[in-house]
């Protein structure tokens, strides 16, 4: 006891890294990039939000397998699905427990009615607790769920059924994604008598491999290892621990220290240095993501296509990726990666032409000094390993065609906020892909149902959006690839984005760690993950 009480009083101190924490079996530490938002994932949209809570608090009803895009049961054990593809019946995975904490001890397992609660409090905009604390729910509407869900019916404790308005080709791989994390009701319902019901989001309940236990913001977060786990075989590690660093270069030096045992994001420059560290791996692989240009046509003169052009044209992309991504990026020509399928490979890029740009903003009537605002993110993702330095050539190639851009920067929630509100001009931005389906990619991002959420261009195109949402309702591959690459078509001839780079995904750790897999979607999951000594 004594021990372990000197551990935890040390890392309450931020003195994550000591010796006995990292060589303890049962122990892992990981150094994250991000301070979470909050712990309903229901509510965001990045991946830090999601590993923060996705990936150790819930878990859904259907789930991916780790490393892959293949869905297996996960709170549902099975589930049938009507010819006509509108009914999902699901059967609950019985002896489920929430988690006991010391602010919310469970009286019953998992049962229909958290299912329930969970989608209803999402549909239902009069749900009393969403009364009680008003929320948006940006994925599930960015999808169109909210629309395209007609009911959600509990035929027993163990059963429910989905009734859908229309075909949705993705939903059970939908609802394997982490906004669709299983709430408490019983948890719900205590806060709500109690008065607090925003606790939702920051003390979280549910059934996932990890426990909640205490976060310090820009500091750490804590879990333990669920020790009543319906998968006990998933839970290998006692204590996990974010240690949150926003410098990519501490982090490798406390990963090197054995100060912390996997990390994220290393800049491209140290990747070979990482690499010969002896007591380090580094599992790389082609990154399911695109890092693009948003421009916002609500502004002007972005409204204009001519102007959108100009910009477009005027960004060196090679020599963005040589300096940013130096060696781990491919230059990105489409909305989304090659490597999706339904890719239009047809689609090529306007040539790199400053002179015609300056030409064109002339012909729009733009004058030269014309100042914008060009967000960088404050914060390494996998699709843009060095965003202040981006924009920094951004800024440089547009001067050029006289487009004077201001860098703007807040904290990554409070840019993710801000951004969805449409306060931006030109934003740097991404995606990893959610689902290995082509419409988290070209419904969520550029769908009309997007803007407020992930559509940071504010595009909408009724004819792109008419063929995206029929896509969607169809069974046949090839028929809804023929509709993705005309919408990709649409979108190019309308540059709403300019795509930069695609990149590839490095996870430098330890070489106790066993088991770790590279999620295609840029998440980290440690369930299934052992440390060894």
């Amino acid at each position: 006891m004594r021990k372990n009480a000197v551990i935890q009083a040390m890392l309450v101190a931020g003195l994550i890294a000591t010796a006995p924490l990292a060589q303890a079996a049962s122990n892992l530490v990981f150094c994250s990039e991000g301070s979470p938002a909050g712990f309903d994932p229901a509510l965001y949209t990045t991946g830090t939000d999601f590993d923060a809570a996705a990936e150790t608090v819930f878990n859904r009803l259907t789930q991916f397998e780790r490393g892959g895009t293949a869905v297996i049961p996960g709170l549902a054990e099975k589930w049938e699905v009507t010819d006509d593809g509108l009914n999902y019946t699901f059967h609950l995975r019985p002896g489920v427990k929430f988690h006991t904490t010391d602010y919310f001890k469970p009286s019953r397992e998992f049962n229909a009615d958290d299912v329930l609660f969970t989608f209803k409090r999402m549909l239902n905009k009069d749900d009393p607790f969403r009364k009680a604390y008003p929320t948006e729910f940006p994925y599930f509407t960015d999808m169109g769920m909210d629309q395209n869900i007609a009911k959600i019916d509990k035929l027993d404790d163990m059963t429910v059924r989905f009734t859908l308005n229309s075909v949705d080709a993705a939903f059970i791989q939908n609802l394997a994604m982490s906004f669709a994390s299983i709430q408490s009701a019983e948890y719900a319902a205590q806060l709500l008598k109690e008065g607090k019901a925003s606790d939702i989001n920051q003390k979280p309940i549910g059934t996932g491999p990890f426990v909640f236990k205490r976060y310090q913001k820009d500091s750490q977060i804590r879990f333990t290892g669920n020790k009543e786990y319906w998968n006990p075989a998933d839970v290998k590690i006692d204590n996990l621990i974010f240690a949150i660093n926003t410098d990519a270069s501490v982090r490798m030096q406390k990963l090197k220290a054995g100060e912390c045992q996997v990390s994220v994001f290393p800049r491209p420059a140290d990747i070979e240095s990482l690499q010969k560290e002896p007591k380090l791996q580094m599992p790389e692989q082609a990154g399911f993501n695109l890092g693009y240009i948003a421009y916002n046509m609500e502004h002007a003169p972005f409204d204009k296509l001519e102007v959108r052009q100009a910009l477009d044209m005027s960004v060196n992309k090679q020599a963005i990726i040589n300096a940013v991504y130096q060696g781990a990026g491919q230059l990105a020509v489409g909305s989304m990666p090659p490597t999706q399928w339904s890719y239009d490979t047809s689609i090529k890029d306007a040539a790199y032409d400053p002179e015609k740009a300056k030409a064109m903003l002339k012909a729009a009537g733009v004058k030269e000094g014309t100042e914008i605002t060009l967000w960088a993110m404050p914060v390494q993702r996998p699709y843009n390993p060095n965003a202040k330095l981006m924009a920094e050539m951004l800024q440089s190639d547009w001067a050029k065609i006289g487009i004077k851009a201001k860098i703007v920067s807040y904290e990554w929630g409070e840019y993710n906020k801000r951004a969805k509100a449409g306060e931006h001009d030109a934003l740097l931005i991404g995606w990893t892909g959610d689902n290995g389906d082509p419409d988290n990619w070209l419904g969520v991002l550029y769908g009309c149902d997007a803007i407020g959420g992930n559509n940071y261009s504010r595009w909408c195109d009724k004819d792109f959006d008419a063929k995206v949402k029929i896509a969607k309702t169809l069974n046949d591959k090839d028929q809804r690839s023929a509709l993705y690459m005309e919408a990709q078509q649409i979108l190019k001839k309308n540059v709403p984005i300019t795509p930069v780079a695609h990149s590839t995904v490095f996870q430098p750790m330890s070489k106790t760690v066993k088991d770790f897999k590279i999620s295609p979607f840029g998440l980290n999951s440690f369930y299934g993950v052992s440390v060894e000594k």
